[in-house]
């Protein structure tokens, strides 16, 4: 298990809310073994979820679910299982890697809006796709560097009204990044540069970082933070997980192997 003060850190993200097993995991390859050759040994897997309190039976069912949906395959080498992502799970864990570890310098600052002539839904779906966001059924928002699809009238400005941060600020998910954004900053205090992790407690916490970024990022399109309200914390929270993950370098899978900590007590090989 992670030691003091990671274990409380570590908790806190757990607590979060979101941790579906089966989601944690695909966290957990995206991360760490994302490369078409990369592998996971069971025991090493083991250890990890269950020091994010997951049991053996819930990470054998979540395995299961991940085969059966086509993004994770298994093969034995002895009496230990190895897990790797899948062409599709590869395929789609790069995509949503694009914005998940995109960095807060690459993120758009102006902004525009386009007027459509009349409210197709398909060209809705194809406008939203470009990363825009609709605030009617003709009208949308998005960055200045986003494609304007097709004949459209295109207005640009500087000044952003409250009315409209208010109307494409994503009020759901406001509380979800205040709190995420209170424990990333108590990490960066209290595991600052030079902090002595192994590497199996360097994959725990950036799993966790990853996992409950990636659940709030990829539910909304990237828009400059001008066209937010100030309530809206989700660029500061890329800004520290980009410098929490930076701080703590995704650790070698050799390295996660020989770890003594990686043998887990509770039981059961998955």
């Amino acid at each position: 298990m992670p030691s003091d003060p990671l274990r409380a850190l570590t908790t806190a993200l757990t607590d979060l809310g979101g941790q579906r097993v089966w989601s944690l995991i695909v966290s957990v390859f995206g991360d760490l073994a994302q490369e078409e050759a990369a592998a996971i040994d069971g025991p090493v897997l083991s250890a990890i979820m269950t020091a994010m309190d997951v049991r053996p039976e819930a990470i054998r069912v979540a395995l299961h679910r991940l085969r059966n949906d086509g993004w994770i395959t298994s093969q034995k080498s002895g009496r230990t299982s190895r897990h790797s992502l899948t062409a599709h799970g590869r395929a789609e864990t790069i995509a949503a890697a694009k914005r998940i570890y995109a960095d807060p310098d690459d993120m758009p600052t102006r902004w525009q809006i386009i007027l459509t002539e009349g409210a197709d839904p398909d060209q809705r779906a194809r406008i939203v796709a470009e990363g825009y966001t609709a605030l009617t059924s003709r009208v949308f928002a998005g960055p200045q560097d986003a494609r304007v699809p097709g004949d459209v009238l295109l207005l640009q400005g500087d000044r952003v009204p409250h009315w409209l941060k208010a109307q494409l600020t994503p009020a759901r998910l406001i509380a979800d990044y205040e709190n995420l954004h209170l424990i990333l900053t108590r990490i960066d205090a209290e595991l600052p540069e030079g902090s002595d992790l192994s590497p199996l407690e360097v994959a725990i916490l950036r799993c966790l970082i990853v996992h409950n970024w990636r659940r709030l990022v990829l539910k909304h399109p990237d828009l400059p933070a001008a066209l937010y309200t100030d309530a809206w914390r989700a660029h500061d929270c890329r800004a520290l997980v980009s410098k929490l993950l930076h701080r703590f370098p995704r650790p070698d899978l050799a390295t996660l192997l020989e770890e003594p900590r990686a043998s887990t007590s509770q039981g059961g090989r998955i």
